[in-house]
């Protein structure tokens, strides 16, 4: 039987350079249970490296968590991956890593911090996590179906790093699975948006950089159960699932 489950798909930990040192595995699940959000992706820049622990912070309780990742394209386009398991997660990232050059810089940057599940320092990623792998985004959707993963495009409202920002429009032949559209926007842009892209699902997630920031968006999914491939159904309309987009608190 379906009922409604929250849903945040975007959220990054202190892995991300550009991530608050608070967003580690242990405090990211307490606030999204404060927040009664079900469902989480963790979807740092480029890595999957957080996220077993996440998964480990998340054990016994009542949220499922997501692996995913949000990867730069050559273009500059920032797209949102899902997996149904970490195996296909960490797939994913040994393509992104063997096509992602330089090193970070923490001073620069910011640290990219890998963390346990009791929020304790495990090391630090050395990769140039903010940086662009050297794949088009053609072949990033591509690699991401055949790990069996849903293709996200982010936040394409904003200036930078959006598919819109960077190539002007979206190309009839991509197969995105979905669109994501940022939870500032308001509700006429929102409308706008929504009926010029109206062949795609839209998604509004938190995009949550900082711990304050979880649970202040989020999308409700009708679903039988909270896992990846109910939220996938949903995303295709399938057999009366269906995805509304985020609400904003």
């Amino acid at each position: 039987m379906s009922k409604i489950y929250k849903a945040d798909l975007h959220i990054h930990t202190c892995l991300s350079p550009c991530g608050d040192l608070k967003m580690s595995p242990k405090n990211i699940i307490e606030q999204v249970l404060k927040n009664n959000i079900e469902i989480i992706a963790i979807c740092d820049h480029n890595s999957a490296k957080n996220i077993p622990a996440v998964i480990r912070a998340a054990h016994n309780k009542n949220v499922c968590v997501i692996p995913g990742m949000e990867i730069s394209t050559i273009e500059e386009v920032h797209i949102l991956a899902l997996f149904e398991n970490i195996e296909f997660a960490n797939e994913m990232e040994k393509l992104v890593y063997e096509n992602l050059e330089g090193l970070n810089d923490p001073d620069l940057f910011g640290m990219q911090v890998i963390a346990n599940e009791f929020d304790e320092v495990e090391g630090f990623e050395e990769k140039l996590l903010i940086g662009s792998v050297n794949l088009s985004i053609e072949q990033v959707v591509d690699y991401i179906h055949k790990f069996n993963g849903l293709a996200i495009a982010s936040h394409i409202d904003k200036q930078h790093y959006s598919i819109i920002s960077q190539l002007g429009f979206i190309p009839e032949n991509l197969q995105l699975d979905a669109l994501e559209i940022s939870k500032n926007l308001d509700q006429t842009e929102t409308k706008l948006i929504m009926s010029k892209y109206s062949r795609f699902p839209f998604l509004k997630n938190s995009d949550a950089h900082f711990i304050e920031d979880l649970g202040n968006v989020f999308n409700e999914f009708l679903i039988e159960q909270p896992t990846f491939e109910e939220i996938k159904k949903a995303l295709q309309g399938e057999a009366g699932r269906k995805v509304n987009i985020g609400r904003v608190m």
